[in-house]
């Protein structure tokens, strides 16, 4: 009996065992994505038949590269060596290979857009997707998968946060139910020594090594913040006042898709903060799509849990739209916050957030309580300002410069201070 025998480290196990129809995965160098998908190239072209009983005996499995080039140097010696007792027939110049069922897998390019339509495919991996142009997928690659609802596997190393960045967040969406992304880097792969990686490490800047090395999608270059300036507590230094700032967004009735399925609308987002002397401590900042009775209710909910001294949300459309369903909820729960409008003040955006928030991560003023949200919060500053990627975090946080008050212990009562100038309160 022919078999294909391969052995798969854990994280490569797992995105092999997900049931999710699209995966988005990120790897470091020599984490064993090729391994992986030569592997998934295989056991996808040996099925007669999916799940849901079509016949795939003329659908085709495509494995694209950037260029037909490099396709051919990953992956044909990889899938003829991995694959020796199941393959019938093999064409070098074509790079195409006929398995022992009939059934063919095909090498391609990226670069060579007219040798991907015209075809049935069931499968396709998309092997360094942050290189390839994302129409590739859009409009050539991905409707032909759909009279079998074929599958796909997008993998490679990120180069910072572009088209591939975005496929790989969207994938982590709850509503794309058929999507998921995963994340390992080199150290994954039991055969990579730590000893490499701690040598690439010192000749190698951080931002490059965590981007080829642990796949992070951290932009090099940006600048504006630093993580090294950001620091983590699990308590205040001491007790200051309560503010909320909310940056709204397009509320989730709509869609908001692109024509690969994924969502692209910016998030609503809700900053908690202490201020106190020895600066801001951010208790949470709760973000995501919803429909605007949800935001009103969690805006109101935090009200309730924190006790703020003051809301202050965007103005504009989007608050408006916000505030009728807003006052039915205070009425409902029987919670009045204070609400503030907040504005631009004559700034660009970039200069607003760098203002309110560059120095005092810089001096080591703003710390952050741990928790989920940190990832995505901290994703956001580091690339700031890359036109390219979400911000709503950290201009929620922003905002927050806004409304705050903070009150110092001048070492008498306060009666005892008469303002010099109305206006500065000095």
């Amino acid at each position: 009996m022919t078999e294909l025998n391969f052995s798969l480290h854990e994280k490569q196990l797992e995105i092999l065992q997900s049931k999710a129809r699209f995966k988005v995965v990120a790897a470091g160098r020599r984490g064993g994505k090729s391994y992986l998908s030569a592997v998934m190239l295989l056991i996808n072209a040996l099925k007669d038949t999916d799940e849901h009983g079509n016949d795939l005996k003329n659908k085709e499995v495509f494995y694209v590269a950037p260029t037909f080039q490099q396709a051919k140097d990953i992956m044909w010696n990889l899938l003829k060596d991995l694959g020796k007792d199941l393959i019938k027939e093999s064409w070098e110049n074509t790079a195409t290979l006929q398995l022992i069922n009939g059934r063919r897998i095909k090498l391609k390019g990226s670069d060579r857009p007219d040798t991907l339509r015209g075809v049935g495919v069931s499968f396709v991996v998309m092997d360094e997707y942050a290189f390839m142009k994302p129409e590739v997928w859009d409009l050539i690659l991905r409707p032909t998968l759909s009279d079998v609802q074929g599958n796909a596997l997008f993998i490679g190393t990120p180069e910072g946060k572009n088209h591939f960045y975005d496929i790989w967040i969207a994938a982590q969406e709850e509503e794309l139910v058929q999507w998921e992304a995963f994340q390992f880097n080199s150290l994954d792969n039991p055969i990579i020594q730590n000893t490499e990686l701690e040598e690439a490490r010192l000749t190698m800047t951080e931002e490059a090594y965590r981007q080829e090395y642990e796949a992070s999608f951290e932009a090099t270059g940006a600048g504006t913040f630093k993580a090294e300036h950001i620091k983590y507590a699990d308590e205040p230094e001491e007790e200051g006042t309560i503010y909320i700032a909310v940056d709204p967004a397009g509320y989730g009735e709509g869609t908001g898709l692109s024509k690969s399925g994924l969502n692209k609308l910016d998030e609503f987002a809700i900053a908690i903060v202490e201020v106190s002397p020895s600066g801001w401590f951010v208790h949470e900042i709760d973000a995501g799509r919803w429909g605007v009775r949800e935001a009103s209710l969690r805006v109101l909910r935090h009200a309730q849990n924190y006790r703020p001294a003051a809301i202050g949300i965007e103005s504009g459309s989007l608050k408006n739209a916000l505030m009728p369903y807003l006052e039915d909820q205070m009425r409902r729960l029987n919670v009045y916050p204070r609400i503030e409008g907040l504005t631009h003040g004559g700034k660009k955006k970039t200069e607003r957030i760098s203002w309110a928030l560059q120095g005092r991560f810089q001096n080591g003023r703003i710390t952050l309580k741990k928790g989920s949200w940190n990832k995505k919060f901290t994703d956001q500053l580091l690339d700031f300002p890359n036109p390219m990627v979400h911000d709503d975090l950290i201009d929620s946080l922003a905002y927050i410069d806004q409304i705050a008050v903070t009150v110092y212990d001048m070492g008498f009562e306060p009666e005892q201070y008469v303002p010099l100038d109305l206006e500065m309160g000095i």
